[in-house]
């Protein structure tokens, strides 16, 4: 416990430096993101209450002991999507008494260089920042034997290229990917609540968070009443400068990005979609955007939009779209609003609590679930006591264990799986 009670009181000191540094953190992600001014306020509040909350899971980190031998170290390898909350991500690997290598994006430089100042006096080579490109640092992760476990945001596509290595070097290597996550409206939705918290999850980071919901059903009886609503909550979203405290929405960081959006809608339209609101994009400003009439062989239906972009179809039973939902490679997380049957109706769709064994690849399951709950709230404490993770392309678990290479889907927490209980 003792050491635990040490690595406490430097979480202390790095909740008292990102908040003496709070304003300048806040202008660093602005510039190096392009999240906008209030978002980037809100996140640093958030990561805040989320540090804290490591407090309380003193009673499971003291039971466990770190993945780390003497001079290894966690390699993680962090998205361009994010400022503060990767804070919690460093700390949970830190707090079960791993060192641990960190790689942030490119364009997260600003970020890093900052993060880095801060976290240099507190943890000093406990915790370092590595500035090489992300091919040079996870090839030397998966190789260097001081590396028992990589930790890894990014895209399915990327993080497949290392199973072969993986397998052959016996490391663990944690995965959370992309979502193409659908956000269902039942009867007896309370629509303005639902359309609001779609607009919401949405528009914030412009659509450029893995959860955000990409594959919108309405029941056809209540399509177009809530499909008005969202119209309007879309309409009145602030696009514009980033610095200003006015603004809802930046652009979008990748340039790779706006080109697959723009792929998206061509084909949408050809397989003769509707674009009810928007389609208006310029260099990297994508504005609000909403398909109707959207078909499930549309590219917008299967491939990851991360952009401001929303397609959506009608549904007749739940039957029709349970199995709509389940369509897809990825399985990150599942939206429903409804009436009192809503629970029991996204119970069908996610899996069990916590990631576990499994033969295979697994498509067709949600590792978590909304009900009637905006994701504001869902997200408090992610990462920290609340796993996050799912299934199919969303996310994984490979390892070896017993000489015998395993796969684990579900949600997780990078502090679990990069330590294990004392005996």
């Amino acid at each position: 416990m003792q050491a635990f009670e040490s690595r406490l009181q430097k979480l202390h000191a790095l909740i008292t430096a990102i908040r003496a540094n709070r304003d300048h953190l806040v202008n660093v992600a602005v510039k190096d993101t392009g999240f906008t001014f209030r978002e980037c306020n809100v996140e640093v509040d958030g990561i805040l209450s989320d540090l804290e909350g490591f407090k309380a899971m003193a009673r499971t980190f003291a039971l466990r002991l770190p993945v780390c031998e003497s001079g290894q170290a966690v390699a993680l390898v962090l998205p361009y999507n994010g400022s503060a909350w990767l804070n919690t991500a460093i700390v949970s690997i830190y707090m079960v008494g791993n060192p641990v290598r960190v790689k942030f994006a490119s364009r997260d430089s600003g970020i890093a260089r900052l993060l880095e100042s801060l976290y240099r006096p507190i943890f000093g080579n406990t915790i370092q920042f590595d500035y090489s490109d992300g091919r040079t640092f996870l090839k030397k992760a998966v190789t260097d034997p001081a590396t028992p476990a990589i930790c890894l945001f990014g895209s399915d596509d990327y993080a497949g290229q290392y199973l072969d290595a993986i397998k052959a070097q016996g490391k663990k290597f944690v995965f959370e990917g992309p979502g193409k996550d659908p956000f269902i409206v039942l009867p007896g939705a309370d629509l303005e609540t639902a359309a609001r918290e779609l607009a919401y999850c949405k528009y914030i980071y412009a659509g450029q968070t893995c959860t955000a919901p990409e594959r919108v059903y309405v029941h056809q009886s209540i399509h177009d009443d809530f499909l008005d609503l969202f119209l309007d909550f879309s309409r009145a979203v602030k696009v514009g400068d980033p610095s200003n405290p006015a603004t809802d929405m930046g652009p979008i960081a990748s340039t790779k990005v706006v080109e697959a959006i723009k792929a998206q809608l061509n084909d949408a339209v050809q397989r003769g979609a509707h674009i009810a609101l928007g389609g208006k994009i310029q260099g990297n400003w994508v504005y609000p955007t909403v398909v109707i009439n959207a078909r499930h062989d549309m590219l917008g239906m299967q491939e990851e939009t991360f952009g401001p972009v929303s397609f959506i179809r009608a549904f007749q039973d739940t039957e029709e779209v349970l199995e709509l939902a389940r369509d897809s490679r990825y399985g990150l997380r599942v939206s429903v609003y409804g009436d009192k049957t809503a629970a029991n109706f996204a119970k069908k769709l996610t899996g069990e609590p916590y990631c576990h064994r499994v033969s295979e690849i697994t498509y067709g399951r949600f590792g978590t679930a909304g009900v009637n709950q905006p994701q504001s709230e869902i997200w408090v404490d992610a990462f920290v006591s609340k796993p996050v993770g799912g299934y199919g392309y969303s996310g994984w678990i490979w390892e070896t264990v017993e000489n015998k290479f395993i796969i684990k889907q579900g949600p997780k927490l990078l502090s679990l799986e990069t330590s294990y209980p004392k005996e």
